[in-house]
């Protein structure tokens, strides 16, 4: 249930102590750090990047019913854009916040697919602030009807290496070199990360992701690492398994539930992300997070800024509102992310307030409001 699709706040004692992954309403989150957020008075600062596209549109609707649910965050909002480079002012200042604040809620920015165009302003933010895993949660909706039912599956990537590496170079004419790069201690970081995350959670298998057969060095070097790692939480009852990434490919569109918690390569989760999504209805439903040992970011899992809708008031917002209820477990505000959670899933249970691409006619406008009423 959408319920379900939210974190909780930095691990306590009694995190292991969770109730049966079925009847949970709450994710929780490994390694991260004590203080989440700048807090004064009882509230909290966040920094905010609504993104482009259809961000400003999204970012309006958490806004909208943070404030309908009396949510004690304040935003630090910073419109950057990743179409307009001549003046990367605001784009620093809004790292800068990340900074202070420890946690922000971001929609997608735009990367110029041109040779000449700027390096991804997402990527940066995420490599500037080593937050190295990405985590975005698919799972199907209770009243939108999809081809596959039972699918409920992690997919943790590694978020700052890779071949996101960004070092490329012309060597001649016509011959471009990119490399990509592995390292033992992220592989075993991110390792780390997905099997403490399924020992939180009640998940029984931990799959690597990989293309081990052809890049025996660098997809060998992350493989064995997770095989490595598996080890020590053998006693923990988690299976380990692995799987190369164009038999994962399939598997996961002709038999989604074989799947618990995927960890795997940066480039590998961007696609295998965007396959989940498609599985469970698309982008416009599945939250995300980036985190790290001092911040974390909140966007969503399903990395398209929408240019095609933009300004039409058509967007489906749940994506960047469930990933901000993401962001009221990790704050601790469990309160308020029940309420928006129950609110979102009545809302999408309900069928009254349909954005298209959940095959209705209502508007941004529309949905938000019926999460409202349903707070």
């Amino acid at each position: 249930m959408l319920r379900q699709i939210a974190l909780a706040k930095p691990l306590a004692a009694s995190a292991m102590k969770m109730a049966p992954r079925a009847m949970s309403t709450a994710t929780t989150l490994p390694q991260v750090h004590d203080v989440p957020s700048s807090k004064l008075g009882g509230r909290y600062t966040v920094t905010l990047i609504p993104g482009d596209g259809i961000g400003q549109e999204t970012a309006s609707a958490v806004k909208t019913i943070f404030k309908a649910a009396n949510v004690p965050v304040d935003w630090e909002q910073f419109d950057v854009s990743g179409y307009t480079t001549a003046d990367d002012t605001t784009f620093k200042q809004s790292v800068e916040s990340l900074r202070r604040n420890k946690v922000g809620l971001k929609g997608i920015l735009y990367t110029p697919v041109s040779s000449t165009g700027h390096s991804s302003f997402n990527v940066t933010i995420r490599k500037d602030l080593d937050m190295y895993a990405s985590l975005v949660l698919c799972k199907n909706i209770p009243g939108y009807p999809t081809r596959h039912k039972g699918v409920d599956f992690a997919i943790i990537r590694e978020n700052t290496e890779g071949e996101y590496s960004g070092l490329e170079h012309q060597s001649y004419p016509g011959v471009v070199e990119s490399l990509k790069v592995i390292t033992r201690t992220k592989s075993e970081r991110i390792a780390r990360f997905a099997f403490d995350f399924a020992l939180r959670n009640g998940r029984k298998k931990v799959t690597c992701i990989h293309k081990a057969n052809i890049m025996k060095l660098a997809d060998g070097l992350f493989l064995n690492t997770c095989r490595e790692v598996s080890k020590e939480y053998a006693s923990s009852g988690i299976k380990f398994d692995d799987m190369i990434v164009d038999n994962a490919s399939m598997q996961l569109v002709s038999k989604p539930q074989q799947f618990d918690v995927m960890v795997m390569p940066n480039l590998y989760g961007n696609i295998v992300s965007n396959v989940g999504a498609g599985l469970v209805g698309g982008p416009g439903i599945v939250p995300g997070c980036n985190i790290g040992r001092e911040y974390a970011m909140f966007e969503p899992g399903c990395r398209h800024v929408g240019k095609d809708i933009q300004g039409r008031n058509t967007a489906n917002p749940s994506a960047m509102i469930l990933s901000s209820v993401m962001m009221l477990r990790h704050l601790g505000l469990d309160d308020h992310a029940n309420k928006i959670a129950n609110a979102i899933a009545k809302t999408i249970e309900a069928g009254s307030a349909r954005t298209p691409d959940l095959g209705g006619e209502s508007t941004t406008t529309d949905f938000t409001f019926a999460v409202i009423s349903n707070l």
